[in-house]
């Protein structure tokens, strides 16, 4: 999959520090750096101003930059998303906030028929710099509509760029080059993950951008392939088997559309067996492209069939529950003893 995105400046500020930040703190500093730079941005979504959202992601922005800038919106998505529409056709950069996975489907029609196509219906004329910031997936004991990972469903549809990211650094530069881009881009947020810490520079976007994967663990024996929440889960199971004495490599995708085929290939070429990992439900989800694609240009390179590790095929259970759907350690170590070593 080829696909070509307009990426900002990669010059950093001579004075930028690097901090310890949650995803949370990350993001919300890529926002408020990017309504400081740029006049144009503007946040909006459900409970973002005064109370600083849900998850406290835009905590503190209204009062630095006022109501007109970070907006609080009615109960209503599909009227958030039409609202974002009209403003990027007027020149403005909105960052959308869909305060739940679940909770975005309404707005689902304005992106698929609207924000996805219109740079194509109007032959480049009108661009449409919408980000879609939508909290996703599970581990946080979230009952139904607050747990979904809807990824799928936005990778499937065409004019629309995808990322995940699963440390604060990524949080903060993804975003903003998400910002800066000219191109929608729906920017999926692991709720589990927000009050995980990392080291960020805050105005340094330099380094892998949308459209890259990257290794986060070099092995040997095989390549657990991974993207968002499921990328922790991942380098567990890889810590896990090399204290039996097996060596996994990981690769976090970051970037669902576009797809990094170049380094996911030669990531599997190198250890020749290859397991999918992703929250999201097993059946045509994204898991199975990337197995697909896998299995497609890497075949003579594969000593086995690809595997897959996803949710379960059934509708996000009840918190108590949860523990069983989501993919583990052990079901991702299943996989990888399932990979016909006795053929190495």
């Amino acid at each position: 999959m080829t696909s070509t995105i307009t990426r900002p400046a990669t010059q950093a500020p001579a004075a930028a520090a690097t901090e310890t930040l949650s995803t949370a703190q990350a993001i919300n500093r890529a926002l408020r750096d990017a309504l400081a730079e740029d006049p144009s941005v503007l946040v909006l979504g459900e409970d973002v101003g005064a109370l600083g959202g849900v998850f406290r992601v835009t905590d503190g922005l209204t009062a630095e930059f006022g109501a007109d800038r970070c907006v609080d919106t009615p109960l209503a998505e599909a009227g958030i998303m039409g609202f974002a529409v009209g403003l990027a056709m007027n020149g403005m950069r909105p960052v959308v906030e869909m305060q739940f996975d679940a909770f975005a489907y309404p707005a689902f029609e304005q992106v698929v028929s609207h924000v996805a196509k219109m740079r194509n219906r109007t032959r480049g004329r009108v661009e449409l710099p919408i980000v879609v910031r939508v909290p996703y997936a599970g581990g946080i004991g979230g009952v139904e509509h607050h747990s979904d990972s809807s990824e799928s469903y936005y990778a499937h549809t065409p004019g629309l760029h995808v990322v995940a990211p699963s440390t604060p650094a990524d949080a903060y530069a993804l975003l903003r080059e998400a910002i800066a881009s000219p191109d929608p881009v729906i920017f999926l947020e692991p709720k589990k993950l927000y009050w995980s810490t990392g080291e960020v520079t805050p105005g340094d976007t330099r380094g892998p951008g949308i459209g890259s994967a990257v290794v986060r663990r070099e092995g040997t024996d095989a390549t657990l392939i991974a993207y968002g929440p499921s990328v922790p889960v991942a380098l567990e199971a890889a810590e896990v088997a090399a204290r039996d004495g097996r060596s996994l490599q990981v690769v976090d995708l970051r970037s669902l559309v576009p797809y990094d085929d170049a380094a996911v290939c030669a990531a599997v070429e190198s250890t020749g067996r290859a397991v999918v990992v992703a929250e999201a439900s097993g059946f045509a989800g994204f898991a199975a492209e990337v197995a697909a694609r896998v299995g497609e240009r890497c075949f003579h390179s594969l000593a086995a069939p690809v595997r897959r590790v996803t949710g379960l095929d059934i509708p996000y259970p009840p918190p108590k529950l949860e523990h069983l759907y989501l993919p583990s350690v052990d079901r991702v170590l299943d996989a990888v003893d399932d990979l016909q070593w006795e053929d190495a």
